[in-house]
């Protein structure tokens, strides 16, 4: 391979982004590495790895967190690249605080007390679970996955407990959950509700920074938007090339509005079913109908996916079908008309419940679709890189007409925080780079 075929091999720029950040992690002197990772970009991989190499360096760690679906999972993962690694799941005294499969595994043990786990070359479990560990005698590693979920204060519950710590998570990604408000915290450099990335960095600006380069989630149509949109000052590139993925159907479209669209994003990996514009009610029941009729006609169609994982064409099931929307009330409205048409196994669900979730086809409700107003919660940047970024074939938005127009009518009037990082880009910005690239790729559809 010659250096400038290196350069552009995705797997190569993976490869060397992977080795420096195991080789800060392992052979470093610094107390944190920070790990930036798009959607897609191997970032449970990175974590897993990391966590079997210090192993079996003899350096035993914990691993926090930010939900028990996340816990669980990493302990999975690790099982299955090695069975025979001691690792311990720490959680709570709930009925149900764990996944039944890990009751299959011999080389897991589960407790309530980090003290019945001492010993073990891996300890997993949630933040808020760590937070009330005491008396233990601290670890050498730590490594903190969806570090960008977490809050400054989850980290400060926990920091007594490690030495060193890995954090990996996606800057992109919706901030962390708060139940109380935070302005009057802005712009500190202990805000409790920033994340914890962000107030880690903040106090610590010299600490090992990288990031991984490429995405495996996104195909070529997608990444460079996702990219644009939302990752301007740390880009990111496709681990596929145009053509390496495809999506066909064994049923001709029927010309309706659904079936085009639907066509439209099979051959450029977007499509956008716009519906006359109109200001509706949050669960506009036409909006909802038009979602729940493309995933029907998704169904109907006979689909079928070929990539790079599969030489064989794979049938796009229900279950590698998702609907992301912006409010618990859509979702409900969504799943009520899906079981209308006879449709189950389909994942509907808010942006904040789809990250870090994976699908061959996205069908999306646009948070601002129908609003008399773009409020700050419609306009967060992190909610429609969730949505545009869940996909490995192609993403269609179902949206009304006039969100350009609501955007220009409504801008951004956050007040400015002293000292506050600045978000950037804001949802005004990435709301108008992914509407001009979805209105390449409009079907015009009056139900």
């Amino acid at each position: 391979m010659t250096g400038a075929e290196a350069v552009l091999d995705p797997g190569a720029a993976a490869g060397r982004a992977t080795d420096a950040i195991l080789r800060d992690t392992l052979r470093g002197e610094a107390r944190g590495v920070v790990v930036d990772s798009p959607p897609g970009a191997g970032k449970s991989t990175l974590v897993v790895r990391a966590a079997l190499e210090l192993a079996s360096a003899g350096r035993p760690l914990m691993v926090i967190a930010q939900t028990n679906a996340q816990v669980d999972d990493l302990v999975i993962r690790l099982t299955e690249k090695d069975p025979d690694l001691p690792v311990g799941r720490l959680h709570s005294s709930d009925s149900d605080p764990y996944d039944k499969a890990l009751d299959g595994l011999s080389n897991v043990r589960k407790s309530t007390k980090a003290g019945d786990l001492a010993g073990l070359d891996v300890v997993i479990s949630t933040a808020a679970k760590w937070a009330h560990v005491k008396g233990v005698e601290p670890w050498r590693h730590a490594i903190v996955d969806e570090a960008y979920q977490m809050r400054s204060d989850a980290l400060l519950a926990v920091a007594g407990l490690f030495e060193r710590a890995l954090f990996v998570g996606d800057p992109g990604q919706l901030d962390p959950f708060a139940i109380v408000g935070s302005e009057q915290w802005a712009g500190l450099s202990y805000d409790p509700s920033a994340s914890a990335v962000t107030t880690l960095l903040a106090h610590n600006p010299e600490l090992p920074q990288h990031r991984l380069p490429v995405s495996w989630r996104l195909p070529a149509s997608a990444a460079p938007l996702v990219s644009d949109a939302f990752y301007p000052f740390t880009p990111f590139r496709s681990g596929t090339g145009h053509g390496d993925r495809r999506l066909g159907f064994a049923v001709p479209s029927d010309g309706t509005g659904p079936d085009r669209v639907i066509d439209e994003a099979a051959e450029s990996g977007w499509g956008l079913l716009e519906l006359p514009a109109r200001h509706t009610p949050r669960t506009d029941p036409e909006a909802v109908r038009a979602v729940a009729r493309v995933v029907r006609r998704l169904l109907d169609r006979g689909g079928a996916a070929t990539s790079e994982q599969s030489e064989e064409p794979v049938p796009l099931t229900a279950d590698r079908i998702a609907v992301g929307t912006a409010h618990r009330d859509q979702a409900a409205a969504v799943r009520s008309a899906l079981a209308e048409l006879g449709v189950a196994d389909v994942v509907v669900d808010t942006a904040n419940r789809l990250q870090g979730r994976e699908y061959d086809v996205t069908v999306v409700l646009h948070p601002l679709s129908g609003r008399p107003d773009a409020t700050a919660f419609h306009l967060e940047t992190g909610r429609l890189c969730v949505l545009a970024s869940r996909h490995r074939h192609a993403c269609i938005v179902v949206c009304r007409a006039g969100v350009t127009d609501l955007l220009d009518d409504h801008p951004s009037t956050e007040p400015v925080q002293l000292g506050a990082t600045a978000k950037f880009p804001d949802g005004w910005e990435a709301n108008h780079a992914v509407l001009a690239e979805l209105a390449e790729h409009r079907v015009v559809w009056r139900g």
